[in-house]
């Protein structure tokens, strides 16, 4: 796959000097974060099965995530740069050869076609996986739209195909890297899931027998696939001299496992008599 890559960008590079078009320059661009967004990948999956220590005691689960934060990123400057570049050669746009544009764009568009089928499985496997195929089917989006602008050049002669194209091929890039970067950011801050409702959750944490309250709830993701959820649970006296506490650590558990897809969450209860020794900043 990383070999595939780096084989498009370097034909698609010769390709945009060989041409002049900037719709191969912005292809290979992409490409580039491509090959760059790939060695990323490859350094975060052999990352994330090193064992937890002491001093990194969920391991390297969250290089993953950095990983996909850097190809948003890189990928978000290049879109950008595409775009303002497309504008400035609409307005004077220079000349194009048609027939390279056809030629390197029949390569890159076969590379692509290839990417997509080996990533088209993997990429609900994590986010990593989702941004490294997102990638390739902009890629070849981007193939198709350089190939289209070439024929136009071929068969009008208008030369600003091309600028209008490496448009195309921009605004493909920016909508998508935008949900990527801010899903990144969002786990790095230790933001709430999106797919998780604390209002429901503290809901039916109340609603076990023995509870009186939750407070200090909260719940992050360490990787894509991993979240996690902590929590104060404030529960009957009795419960900490009859027995009570194994039973409704299994019964939270389990509700949270079971309804919310919360495999790893973490109780601490509290008697209804500590509730004066909290901070009243607690939720």
């Amino acid at each position: 796959m990383l070999g595939i890559s780096a084989s498009i960008l370097i034909v698609e590079v010769i390709g945009a000097v060989v041409s002049g078009s900037l719709a191969l320059l912005a292809d290979a661009g992409h490409m580039l974060t491509d090959v760059f967004g790939l060695t990323l990948a490859l350094a975060a999956a052999v990352l994330s099965r090193r064992p937890a220590t002491p001093s990194r005691t969920w391991g390297f689960l969250r290089a993953e995530v950095l990983a996909a934060a850097g190809q948003a990123a890189v990928l978000l400057a290049v879109g950008c740069f595409v775009i303002v570049e497309a504008v400035r050669r609409l307005v004077d746009p220079p000349e194009v050869a048609s027939t390279a544009m056809i030629v390197f764009g029949l390569v890159g568009l076969a590379g692509n076609s290839v990417s997509v089928a080996l990533l088209v499985r993997a990429r609900t496997h994590d986010m990593n996986m989702r941004a490294a195929f997102l990638e390739v089917v902009n890629d070849a989006i981007g193939s198709v739209a350089v190939l289209l602008a070439a024929a136009t050049i071929a068969i009008s002669g208008w030369q600003r195909a091309d600028p209008v194209a490496s448009m195309v091929i921009g605004f493909l890039i920016l909508p998508r890297t935008w949900r990527l970067l801010r899903e990144t950011v969002d786990v790095l801050l230790e933001a709430t899931p999106r797919d998780l409702d604390l209002t429901e959750v503290r809901e039916h944490i109340r609603a076990v027998r023995h509870v009186h309250d939750v407070h200090d709830l909260h719940a992050s993701r360490v990787s894509s696939r991993l979240p996690v959820l902590t929590a104060h649970v404030v529960v009957d006296e009795s419960c900490f001299s009859d027995g009570q506490l194994p039973r409704l650590l299994d019964e939270l558990q389990n509700c949270l496992a079971g309804h919310f897809d919360v495999e790893h969450s973490t109780f601490q209860f509290e008697a209804l008599g500590h509730v004066e020794h909290e901070r009243s900043t607690h939720h």
